[in-house]
């Protein structure tokens, strides 16, 4: 398997269940090997059109070893590789990685100005003698009763739009951010609900406030609210930019940090569950956090809500395939 796997989503389970079959047919010394590019191929090419990460190369590491791949490897978009013709990519795939069979998707393009299609490539495992299969699109089933391709483009403009419990489906798991904790202006511990600040390299979802479950470096885990936006009832003229501040409930503290960890300078990661409602300015302060206090009381239930749906669409799933995708 060779391509960006940005996410990592069902439509790319669906590639790696394929491929692991494949491998066990061939025997025990068969390995299943991911190439995956990172960073992405437009910031060699067209830097200004590059899209904005869902994931980083850990991640889709961490998911594809779930998915029961062997080994996931990273492929730089350096001018040499992007310049291979699509044969000699292909060739130095087969010398590179001993490849005896690969399984891609129906609109795989590789090679120089991605010139190879799946047609050249079937053309050239008869000629090589690896065996190449194409497995098609996995198609969702969103809450507006639309019907779409799993892609990893289709994530990003649902997260664009906060729509959480659709990006969901697509990526078969909540969407997660990761991110380095730095300082803020510390207005929310004086507002009585201290935030973590993130510094995060992914897409950031629209702006409002999200239901989470927060993972910290030490793998404890809580729920957690995340407000993402440019903070309007304190920056009326819009001259701080974005942030994704998050408020983890029910956390023990050590003064202004949380127990067992400094300050700053460590690793929040946070699945966003769901939407809970738009940025928005109040009649001062006291206005505000009633309805951070409502905000957090709504979390527990929201993450619970988007919990019970995902089950009910891979039971739904599971039962027009026969079976799970694994």
């Amino acid at each position: 398997m060779v391509g960006n796997f940005d996410g990592v989503h069902v439509g790319h389970a669906a590639l790696a269940e394929r491929a692991r079959r494949s491998a066990d047919a061939l025997g025990e010394n068969a390995r299943l090997v991911v190439l995956a590019f990172d960073p992405h191929p437009s910031t060699a090419l067209r830097p200004e059109a590059c899209p904005p990460r869902l994931s980083s190369f850990a991640q889709r590491r961490g998911w594809f070893a779930e998915l029961g791949v062997d080994e996931v490897v990273r492929l730089r978009p350096t001018p040499v590789v992007l310049s291979l013709s699509p044969e000699a990519f292909i060739q130095w795939l087969a010398s590179e990685h001993g490849m005896r069979a690969i399984v891609e998707g129906p609109d795989f393009h590789f090679g120089a100005r991605r010139a190879g299609d799946v047609a050249l490539l079937t053309r050239l495992g008869q000629e090589q003698g690896f065996g190449v299969e194409i497995v098609e699109p996995i198609e969702v089933d969103l809450s507006d009763q639309s019907i779409v391709r799993a892609s990893s483009s289709a994530a990003r403009w649902l997260i664009e739009h906060g729509r959480m419990l659709d990006a969901r489906r697509i990526l078969g798991r909540p969407y997660q951010l990761i991110g380095e904790i730095v300082q803020g202006d510390r207005r929310g511990r004086e507002l009585g609900f201290p935030t973590a600040n993130m510094r995060a390299e992914q897409l950031l979802p629209a702006d409002g406030v999200y239901a989470c479950r927060a993972m910290l470096d030490d793998d404890r885990e809580f729920d957690a609210a995340l407000s993402i936006g440019t903070n309007p009832q304190f920056n009326a003229d819009g001259t701080i930019g974005r942030r994704a501040e998050a408020y983890l409930l029910d956390v023990p503290r050590d003064g202004d940090a949380i127990e067992g960890l400094r300050e700053y300078g460590w690793t929040l990661r946070l699945d966003v569950h769901a939407w809970i409602r738009e940025q928005m300015t109040f009649d001062g302060v006291d206005a505000l956090v009633a309805q951070i206090d409502r905000d957090v009381a709504r979390v527990g239930g929201l993450i619970e809500d988007g919990e019970r749906a995902e089950r009910t669409l891979e039971d739904a799933a599971a039962a027009r395939s026969g079976g799970s995708l694994g």
